[in-house]
């Protein structure tokens, strides 16, 4: 009796937590108060077509998210933007999933966002009347992603950025919405928004202070460095730099990379990830109950009666 009463009260307060986190992790950024409209600006994205968001799920529970748009180096179109936020959407309601490796086809990341796309939105020869329109295309597309990447940062799975050949722009801004970063030899990592007169709109600056500290960040953008693979590792914007350059070859060399990290009970894989976001984004006192929280959910679970079972601490 009292077994079952402690698997009841285990469920009880697993579903609540998952509940609250999930609440919280795809609550929008922005609101009708802030002029965004999503709705609005996903038609007009999907004006810009071409490219696509691929993604395979696999038994092993890692996710391969590709960019396709090989022509443009995978820069982002509009209608790439709407499809990542989809595939967002569908990792965050895969159960089963503890790792993601985003990557890009044609042995290249991502050089940013498709330039047609780009000054359609901000077109110079627009009249007086047009422009407080164009501007708040920007903005809406400033947000649009800014919600997808941090929604994408915030997934419970372990994610890792295989960077290979180019990470451009708005391709080294998704680079930083992962966890983790491998870099293949001869890639590079360059925020490039200086050369176009701006800053990163998509959260890039935000995530790369925590990543690579306030001066180095600076540095990177607002001089525009090209960051190649031993850059960074110095820089702590890189795990590791991978033996192999070829796409399939480098793919699973990013495999076993993240199969270390994810070896284990989804479960515990995925409270991991929000222990550690957690403590990332919340005040210490929040994250402390946070983690209190994530570990009452595992804590006479499953994987941790079977552990106990094999009594690995001591082996």
């Amino acid at each position: 009796l009292f077994s079952e009463m402690a698997i009841s009260l285990w469920k009880s307060l697993l579903q609540t937590t998952k509940v609250r986190i999930l609440q919280q992790r795809r609550a929008s950024l922005y609101s009708n108060a802030d002029g965004y409209e999503e709705g609005s600006i996903k038609k007009k994205l999907q004006q810009f077509a071409g490219g696509s968001i691929n993604l395979s799920k696999e038994d092993n529970g890692i996710g391969i998210l590709t960019l396709n748009n090989p022509k443009l180096m995978n820069a982002f179109t509009g209608a790439m933007m709407v499809e990542l936020q989809e595939k967002v959407t569908e990792l965050e309601n895969w159960k089963d999933g503890k790792g993601l490796i985003i990557c890009g086809a044609g042995n290249t990341f991502c050089s940013g966002s498709d330039l047609n796309a780009v000054q359609a939105m901000s077109n110079p020869q627009a009249s007086k009347f047009l422009i407080p329109c164009l501007l708040q295309d920007g903005m809406n597309m400033c947000m649009f992603m800014q919600n997808t990447l941090t929604r994408l940062m915030r997934l419970p799975l372990i994610s890792v950025a295989l960077v290979q050949g180019k990470a451009f722009g708005g391709g080294a801004e998704l680079a930083t919405a992962c966890d983790f970063r491998l870099m293949t030899p001869g890639s590079e990592i360059r925020f490039v928004h200086k050369q176009m007169g701006l800053v990163p709109g998509w959260g890039g600056g935000a995530r790369l202070v925590p990543i690579v500290g306030g001066r180095a960040a600076l540095r990177l953008l607002s001089a525009a460095t090209k960051v190649d693979p031993e850059a960074a590792l110095h820089l702590g914007l890189s795990e590791k730099t991978l033996s192999a350059a070829d796409g399939a070859k480098a793919l699973e060399e990013a495999r076993a990379w993240l199969s270390q990290c994810t070896e284990g009970p989804a479960a515990v894989i995925r409270a991991a990830k929000l222990v550690v976001r957690a403590g990332r984004e919340l005040p210490l006192e929040a994250a402390l109950r946070t983690e209190k929280d994530v570990f009452g959910s595992l804590w006479g679970g499953p994987a941790n009666l079977e552990a106990l079972l094999r009594r690995p601490k001591h082996k």
